[in-house]
């Protein structure tokens, strides 16, 4: 995501006094509730069917998820390239690219492993 987008999506936050109304119990509810949504376009679906009749509605779900992702980032102080980097470098300790490429086993069972 780039910095013009952020500071779109706070600048209409707060163009609208919004902030108010922010805090991070209410934007994690937020956050959950639009990943329902998301997710409930896939329901009684295979993927291939959701995706040919709610393809424009995903896209819509997943903008206003990374929207209040954005709003809880900026209201904990969060640096989102950090946040990110350090998460990948986590993960990248816990899948190896030599244990892990090409399997979707679980990093716990995973031989040799942290």
């Amino acid at each position: 995501m780039s910095d013009d987008s952020i500071s779109a999506i706070l600048s209409f936050r707060d163009e609208r006094d919004w902030r108010k109304f922010h805090n991070p119990k209410d934007l994690a509810i937020s956050i959950s509730l639009e990943s329902s949504e998301l997710l409930e376009l896939f329901q009684w679906n295979t993927s291939e069917e959701a995706e040919k009749k709610s393809r424009d509605r995903m896209k819509e779900e997943l903008a206003d998820i990374l929207i209040y992702s954005v709003s809880f980032a900026d209201i904990m102080g969060f640096d989102l390239d950090e946040i990110i980097q350090n998460k990948l470098k986590k993960n990248a300790e816990k899948y190896p690219v030599e244990l892990s490429k090409g399997s979707k086993t679980k990093y716990t069972e995973l031989k040799g492993s942290v």
